[in-house]
């Protein structure tokens, strides 16, 4: 059995939910690993971003979201309306803050309002798992690949980790 690890690094531009369409990149990984047969998970170790497996919808809005994309940010602005204030939810308390105020990484307290993007983010989930067969992976006619960061206080670099195993 091999295993194959790589990262894909992406910029979110915040003030919206930012996708990141990436399956030409995981097809290339794919590829380079050399797996024929197995699994390839694609993973965000960041609380408040998710991976899916959806439909390209091709067409697009004025602010560059395809229409599913933006239809998924309308369900989920009535799920869970985006952090506008301090105290509209109860994270982050002074403890929270306080802590993220000492790693000394952070711009301000004001950035710690993101629990939208944590609550979203749950709904999604962090990682999908796309079977590889005969050195493709199983998406299916439609199926594309997306990081989505749904952390709308500031622009951020994120990773992407993709693991593939297999034989």
């Amino acid at each position: 059995m091999k295993v194959f690890r790589e990262s894909i690094d992406v910029k979110s531009s915040g003030l919206n939910p930012h996708f990141h369409e990436l399956t030409a990149q995981v097809k290339d990984i794919v590829k380079k690993s050399g797996v024929k047969n197995g699994i390839c998970v694609v993973y965000s170790h960041h609380t408040t971003c998710s991976v899916m497996t959806q439909e390209c919808s091709h067409d697009k809005t004025y602010f560059g979201l395809e229409f599913l994309q933006q239809d998924l940010c309308n369900i989920m602005e009535k799920l869970i309306p985006t952090c506008r204030t301090e105290g509209q939810y109860m994270h982050p308390g002074k403890e929270h803050i306080d802590f993220a105020m000492s790693l000394g990484t952070e711009e301000g307290e004001w950035t710690s309002l993101n629990t939208d993007a944590h609550l979203r983010s749950v709904f999604f989930g962090r990682s999908e798992t796309i079977v590889i067969a005969d050195g493709e992976m199983d998406l299916g006619e439609f199926g594309f690949i997306y990081f989505i960061d749904w952390d709308q206080v500031r622009a951020r670099k994120r990773s992407v980790q993709v693991q593939i195993i297999g034989e």
